[in-house]
């Protein structure tokens, strides 16, 4: 099925390599004047090179396809190439590109008037289709001569940038973005496990601690029931746990036979009832001693096992260290939850109630995620500071679905909600030079100018322009930094690499 169409076209039209007059060639002839077409739908760009077209004149259309989702070029698939003007129409069907990308097509106007080209690309079982509007095909060559006059457009600061290029690297551009965009507070946060996804478990009794095994290491993966240590009271004179445990078991195997031979003789009536209620009472007392024992402890001591599958966060003993009753143990963490703890200034106070998400940069890699990719939430804010801390603060829960690393920090951009909307762009399109900012403006795909901007406010991801470029205006927002380097290795031919 075709996919649904959203096109619009830009019609560049300039002299090869010109800067206000026709270039000549190595013979001092001048050389061809050349057309730049330009064209989007929802997934594929188009931008190509063509002789102006004439009636009744072969013209070359050379085509560069690239898919919008990574701006990669088309590699296979057919294409067909309609000129259609005033009802009549001139096509060419070609199998696959002459070179990855490019597909270059021959063809020649029946009529001559305005008219508009359409693409019509099938590639991997999807088709899809672009349109080039506001084509003109003149009546002779003379008629492109007093057209060509107009079509000139300026080059000041401006840098070449092929397709080819910009294939074999992370490249894009894309429009400037009318959002809402309220105040944004920046700060750090710390990160913390959750409540619940942290578990600390510690000794029930004294003891000295035996390792289950010799992989008891800080991050290391546990299971939920595995044997973490030994509490073991051997040779401990006081407060020996496996004295207590067989001193139970003892009398509650004393108080059973007890009981169960008195409960023959009571129904003889040899005992009375007060003897055989008091058995019944020791016998109780004594099973639910053993069986509270029993869970935490067996003949060789306190079994300490893991609640959950999670891994070690930190040790807190050593293999044969002595510890006491409610000494801290080890801790155990998911790692799943965290929990993000940041301190803001107190004028951002009035602001704290409309914090709607965030963004959120890590320091090691220097990577974004906003509060909805990691299905986070604001959890509270402070209504009040205290005497230590005069910060206020704010706590946020997130997944962890990137590298984040409890006890470590991270940037933290706050948004909170606006009723007002602002012109923005990707930070990755923003270049600084002695304190100016500037981007690249996409003049076609291989033309960009360079255009300094003044910015605004930043959530990490987007930036606020507040002046510089309009929203019509196409951006550079991957791959800026080797367009600024290509500028700096001077200008190149704007058709190396190209077929003809």
């Amino acid at each position: 099925m075709k996919r649904k169409i959203f096109f619009w076209g830009l019609l560049a039209l300039v002299f090869a390599g010109c800067t206000g007059e026709h270039d000549k060639d190595h013979d001092g002839e001048s050389e061809k004047i050349k057309i730049q077409l330009t064209a989007y739908s929802n997934d594929i760009e188009v931008f190509a090179e063509a002789d102006p077209f004439v009636k009744g004149k072969m013209s070359n259309v050379l085509s560069h396809l690239s898919f919008l989702n990574d701006f990669k070029p088309v590699v296979t698939g057919g294409v067909k190439m309609r000129l259609v003007v005033g009802g009549i129409e001139v096509s060419q069907f070609l199998e696959k590109p002459s070179r990855k990308g490019i597909y270059s097509f021959d063809i020649t106007p029946k009529v001559q008037g305005r008219g508009q080209i359409i693409y019509d690309i099938v590639t991997n079982q999807q088709q899809y289709q672009v349109i080039i509007s506001d084509i003109s095909i003149y009546s002779d060559e003379k008629a492109v001569d007093s057209a060509a006059a107009t079509w000139i457009n300026s080059r000041t600061n401006t840098v070449v940038f092929t397709k080819e290029q910009s294939w074999k690297i992370d490249f894009a551009t894309e429009l400037p973005v009318i959002q809402p965009f309220g105040r944004i507070i920046k700060t750090t946060a710390k990160i913390q496990p959750s409540q619940g996804d942290e578990v600390i478990l510690s000794a029930k009794t004294n003891g000295l601690v035996m390792y289950a095994s010799l992989n008891i290491l800080e991050g290391q993966e546990v299971k939920a029931g595995q044997s973490l240590f030994t509490l073991s009271g051997s040779g401990l004179a006081d407060g020996n746990a496996e004295v207590r445990f067989s001193e139970a078991r003892n009398n509650f195997e004393k108080t059973k036979a007890d009981f169960d031979r008195q409960a023959e003789l009571v129904k003889d009536k040899i005992v009375s009832e007060k003897e055989f209620s008091k058995s019944k009472n020791d016998y109780e007392n004594a099973k639910t001693v053993y069986d509270n024992l029993s869970k935490n402890f067996s003949s060789t001591g306190q079994t300490v096992t893991s609640p959950l599958t999670a891994f070690i966060k930190q040790l807190f003993v050593q293999n044969g260290q002595y510890v006491e009753t409610g000494q801290p143990l080890i801790s155990v963490a998911q790692n799943k939850v965290l929990l993000l703890r940041a301190d803001v200034q107190q004028k951002y106070v009035s602001s704290l109630a409309s914090i709607v998400s965030a963004n959120i940069r890590t320091l090691q890699d220097n990577k974004t995620y906003t509060l909805e990719e990691l299905n986070g939430k604001v959890l509270s804010y402070g209504r009040n500071t205290n005497d230590d801390n005069y910060l206020i603060p704010v706590n946020l829960q997130i997944d962890n679905k990137g590298s984040f690393v409890a006890g470590s920090f991270v940037e933290l951009f706050l948004k909170t909600q606006s009723s007002s909307d602002a012109l923005t762009i990707p930070n990755s399109s923003i270049m600084e030079e002695q304190g100016n900012h500037f981007v690249f403006i996409q003049i076609h795909p291989e033309l960009f100018e360079k255009r300094e901007v003044k910015i605004g406010v930043t959530d990490g991801l987007k930036t606020e322009i507040r002046q510089g470029i309009n929203q019509n205006e196409r951006i550079v927002s991957n791959g800026a930094i080797m367009v600024k380097l290509s500028q700096a290795t001077g200008t190149l031919d704007a058709h190396a690499g190209h077929v003809h």
